[in-house]
């Protein structure tokens, strides 16, 4: 990787799925220590970005380039993303019964260290390392022996999420619509633990449909997308915009 390229490169991308064309000659440029925001209505392909930038296989790449740390990831899988550093946090967390979450976590992070070649951790070691970063999402040891994300409240979910994103220490964390169905004060716990996690190395990608989480976490540039492009960028600012006058002025 050349230590001056950008974190997060997608150049002229189009996106389709079942021959239908979504995403349309997208640019976007992330920097190491950024936060960027993307806006848009329903429709406009803001959560079709970020599975593609994943790696879900429903999409198929028609054109353009994705790339991280300064590689080409087109032809990498999921979970070859993931051992990088990209990391999707979901609008939906999913359920896995019978899976403690303490299990979960403790296979996702070993997965990565032998990715690495780095040695594996066992259950005693992987408690003291799991336990501090309870601490900067704000929850108990006790979510441990539960299942993952079974009979968790909405916010739980959330800070699950954003437990396994610290703890992963992932480099660019897509975040799609973590603020859906939260209430302020999970609001604020959450907006905690991405600004815990959020350091000069770092970068975020904010997927949002409400100003309200841009108030906890600032981004440094806000991005609309509509019809499956980038059609307008700016700074904080364009957020408090879009909250009052709607998407229907940028038309």
């Amino acid at each position: 990787m050349n230590l001056n390229s950008p974190l997060l490169e997608v150049k002229d991308l189009h996106v389709s799925i079942n021959e239908t064309e979504i995403l349309k000659n997208l640019n976007l440029t992330i920097n190491k220590g950024e936060i960027h925001a993307i806006m848009g209505p329903n429709g406009s392909g803001k959560s079709t970005f970020s599975k593609v930038l994943a790696g879900h296989p429903a999409y198929s790449i028609l054109k353009g380039d994705i790339l991280f740390k300064g590689l080409s990831i087109l032809d990498l899988d999921p979970e070859q993303r993931s051992h990088l550093g990209i990391f999707l946090a979901f609008q939906y967390p999913i359920e896995i019964p019978g899976v403690s979450n303490e299990d979960f976590l403790r296979l996702a992070y070993n997965s990565k260290q032998k990715f690495y070649n780095k040695p594996e951790i066992d259950p005693l070691e992987f408690l003291s390392v799991i336990n501090e970063k309870l601490k900067l999402v704000n929850m108990s040891p006790v979510f441990l022996s539960r299942n993952v994300n079974e009979g968790f409240s909405g916010g739980e979910k959330k800070r699950n999420e954003i437990l396994q994103m610290i703890l992963l220490d992932s480099e660019l964390a897509i975040l799609d619509e973590t603020d859906s169905g939260l209430d302020i004060d999970a609001l604020k716990t959450i907006s905690m633990g991405i600004n815990n996690f959020m350091d000069s190395s770092k970068s975020i990608l904010l997927i949002t449909h409400y100003q309200r989480l841009l108030d906890y976490i600032k981004p440094d540039y806000v991005h609309v997308f509509q019809d499956g492009k980038i059609i307008k960028t700016g700074s904080a600012e364009l957020a408090k915009e879009l909250e009052n006058k709607g998407y229907e002025w940028l038309r």
